[in-house]
């Protein structure tokens, strides 16, 4: 009987981890989503950076012009390029 004393708090927090994490699956689905598009935005600054230089148009390779490209996706791209350009004039 003792055996189940000492196991009950380890019982007890696994279902509560396990309620947790079901309540928050759609949350956490959206943010490994969020993180994978930002990545994603983030290699192409990387890809594009020296081809930008060579055409006069400077992006930062930063994680806020990534996550701007991770959930704006192109238009994202064309948003930051003007406000680059309307920064400059």
């Amino acid at each position: 009987m003792e055996w189940l004393l000492n196991a009950l708090p380890w019982i007890v927090g696994g279902l509560i981890l396990a309620l947790a994490l079901a309540a928050l699956r759609r949350p956490l689905r959206t943010l490994l989503r969020l993180g994978l598009r930002t990545g994603v935005g983030l290699g192409v600054l990387w890809l594009l950076h020296p081809l930008g230089s060579l055409a006069g148009l400077q992006l930062g390779v930063n994680l806020l012009n990534a996550l701007v490209l991770g959930v704006l996706g192109v238009p994202g791209l064309g948003l930051l390029l003007l406000v680059n350009w309307a920064l400059a004039v």
